[in-house]
C-alpha cells in the first residue's frame, strides 16, 4: 500500500538524515491518518494520490508566491519527492494519441465542456493519469 511506502521512505529519510524529505513525508503521512481517522477505515491508494496531489498544488502555489531563494528550493524539493510517488502523467501529444480513436466523436460534440466529457470517459476507462489542463489542450489540438 501506498501508506506503507510512505512511512518506509520517511523512516528511511529519518535515517539518513534527509530533513526536506523526513519533514514532507511526516506532512503526508498526517493527511492520511487524518482522513483514515475520519472515515474509519484505511485510504485505499487513488485516494491517497488525490490527497498527495492536493499537497502538491498547495506547495507550488507556495513557492510560487515565494522569491527566489532557500525556500523556494526546498519547496522545489518538497514537490519533487511527493511527485515520485504519483503515476506519471501523459503528455499532450500521448493524450491526443489516446484520443485518436474516438476524435470524430469529440469533434462532433457541441462544444469543448462536452468534448473534454467524452476524452475523460475514454481516458478514465483506459486506466490513463491526466492532468486536466493536459487533456484540454489536446482537445484543442483534436478540434483544430
Amino acid at each position: 500500500m501506498l501508506r506503507d511506502e510512505l512511512r518506509d521512505a520517511m523512516l528511511a529519510a529519518m535515517k539518513a538524515g534527509k530533513a526536506v524529505e523526513k519533514n514532507i513525508l511526516r506532512v503526508a503521512l498526517g493527511e492520511v491518518q487524518t482522513a483514515e481517522s475520519r472515515s474509519g477505515e484505511d485510504a485505499p491508494d487513488a485516494e491517497i494520490q488525490k490527497m498527495l496531489r492536493k499537497l502538491i498544488k498547495s506547495i507550488g502555489e507556495t513557492r510560487d508566491a515565494t522569491p527566489a531563494g532557500a525556500q523556494r528550493v526546498t519547496l522545489d524539493e518538497e514537490i519533487a519527492v511527493l511527485e515520485t510517488y504519483l503515476p506519471r502523467t501523459l503528455t499532450v501529444d500521448q493524450i491526443v494519441a489516446a484520443l485518436t480513436p474516438h476524435a470524430d466523436a469529440i469533434r462532433a460534440a457541441g462544444n469543448d465542456g462536452q468534448a473534454m466529457g467524452l476524452a475523460m470517459k475514454q481516458l478514465k476507462a483506459a486506466g490513463a493519469a491526466v492532468e486536466s489542463q493536459d487533456v484540454q489542450a489536446a482537445i484543442r489540438a483534436l478540434r483544430s
